[in-house]
């Protein structure tokens, strides 16, 4: 079994730091504030072959109220997933009642831990262990996570009785591994991938609740102010057999309402996280108007070739006069992804949560569908069949045949002769026609065009070439 690890300690002792160190990334955001870190964040590490995986935690201080209860409540949560804890304290504050607070709370709930002394540069170590005895934990660790030292012997230390067992499971798993190989059931696992569906949204429009909702549990914060999440956060899942990934992601507002750095990287992170993603969830607020910056999104969405579900989020409570408008708004304004599912949801109270998962569904399935070389070329030929292509000086333009050129999204080459003159109103005509045909849903489509070379055209020009350079050369001599 793959051992977890729980960083925890009060604010701003380094945890986001040991947590991209451990887990070789840039995922945590690190910055020098207290209070970045909100949710739980997961990650996967090794060491000398072997895997564990990383939780990074909100600070806890003893204090909290509003948001911090919500982070304390998080950072209790990840202790009692783990199977160990690193509880990080600084070096350089010293021991202060959080950190006594939080000790005494480790040994009710009796899990193994170790103290971890962080930015130990520039210190008198023996000082240092010295005033951290009374906090009851034999197991001390002097490190710097900013520079990279003590960390091998912290793991080493710490994981070796996990990585043991590990290694006579694997001894165990070796005594049935022909027959695990007849049926060949290893080989199908190693093919299957789960479904990233990242949910995307301007600040406040219920992504993090909507998130706890499918789970069925808090496992992100929610607060009711906008910028509550500030990392992507990755929460796998299985449901109906399934395995997906929830990408959490921090709402992106417009340029000129950005003030703190912090929610420029959030935002960095956002993107990738779209760009990582097989199916983006966008979440709009039914009370509030459709902006450009939620165009913006989507239309940056569309560009990575992201399959898209559109939900409209606190839909309960409405008139029905609010919401003919909304959905007239949306007709309006939302043309350009008519290919989309559109759900009305309720995040809070579960309404239509559940239908979700059938269109995300619908959606991978037609962005990763596969199609015969003889099929596109059918249909082209049934397209052409039914609508012409247009004259390009005095000239037909003929499409040849099609054939697939990717997947997640569907990329369909065309090749025949003028095809880059093809003016965009045809080139939508026959997007339409394959997507009609394919009964392909909720995912945009690329087509890409390609002339046909003539073989013998090289040839004539070389041909050309020498018969101009004979001819200069008889002028020359004549």
């Amino acid at each position: 079994m793959v051992p977890v690890i729980a960083l925890v300690g009060h604010s701003n002792v380094g945890k986001s730091t040991l947590f991209n160190r451990l887990t070789k990334s840039r995922d945590a955001l690190v910055a020098d504030f207290p209070g970045l870190t909100r949710d739980r964040k997961y990650g996967k590490a090794n060491f000398n072959n072997f895997d564990y995986i990383v939780i990074d935690t909100g600070g806890v201080d003893g204090d909290e109220i509003g948001i911090d209860s919500k982070m304390s409540e998080q950072t209790r949560l990840a202790i009692e997933e783990a199977d160990f804890v690193y509880f990080l304290v600084d070096a350089k504050l010293g021991m202060s009642v959080s950190d006594e607070l939080l000790a005494d709370f480790l040994r009710k709930k009796n899990k193994p831990c170790a103290l971890v002394i962080n930015k130990t540069d520039c210190v008198d170590s023996e000082q240092i262990e010295h005033e951290y005895y009374r906090i009851g934990i034999d197991e001390k660790f002097l490190i710097s996570a900013a520079h990279n030292r003590g960390l091998n012997r912290l793991i080493s230390k710490t994981l070796t009785p996990f990585f043991e067992s590990e290694i006579d499971d694997v001894e165990a798993m070796k005594i049935n591994s022909d027959s695990t190989l007849l049926d060949g059931s290893q080989e199908d696992s190693l093919e299957e991938r789960p479904i990233k569906i990242a949910i995307i949204g301007k600040p406040n429009v219920g992504k993090s609740t909507l998130i706890n909702r499918i789970l069925g549990e808090e496992r992100v914060v929610v607060y009711d102010a906008p910028g509550t999440t500030r990392d992507s956060i990755y929460i796998p899942l299985e449901r109906n057999d399934t395995n997906y990934i929830l990408i959490d992601t921090a709402g992106i507002r417009r340029r000129k309402n950005i003030k703190q750095k912090v929610e420029k990287f959030s935002i960095v992170q956002t993107l990738k996280s779209i760009e990582d993603s097989n199916v983006v969830v966008f979440v709009v607020d039914a009370r509030e108007n459709i902006t450009d910056q939620d165009l913006s999104l989507l239309g940056f969405s569309l560009n990575s070739g992201r399959s898209i579900v559109i939900a409209i989020n606190k839909w309960d409570g409405l008139s029905q006069q609010k919401k003919e408008s909304i959905k007239s708004e949306i007709d309006r304004r939302l043309g350009f992804v008519d290919f989309a599912r559109i759900h009305f949801i309720s995040a809070l109270h579960g309404t239509g949560v559940g239908n979700l998962f059938a269109s995300i569904s619908e959606a991978f399935d037609s962005s990763t569908k596969r199609v015969s070389t003889s099929m596109l070329t059918k249909i082209l030929k049934m397209a052409t069949d039914d609508h012409q292509p247009p004259l390009i000086r005095s000239r037909r333009v003929k499409l040849k045949y099609a054939h697939a050129g990717g997947y997640n999204p569907p990329i369909i080459v065309i090749h025949g002769n003028l095809v880059k003159e093809l003016p965009d109103s045809y080139k939508r005509y026959l997007m339409n026609y394959f997507r009609k045909t394919l009964e392909i849903v909720g995912t945009p489509i690329k087509i890409q065009f390609q002339n046909s070379e003539n073989p013998y055209e090289k040839n004539l020009s070389d041909r050309r070439k020498r018969i101009l350079r004979h001819l200069q050369n008889k002028k020359s001599r004549g």
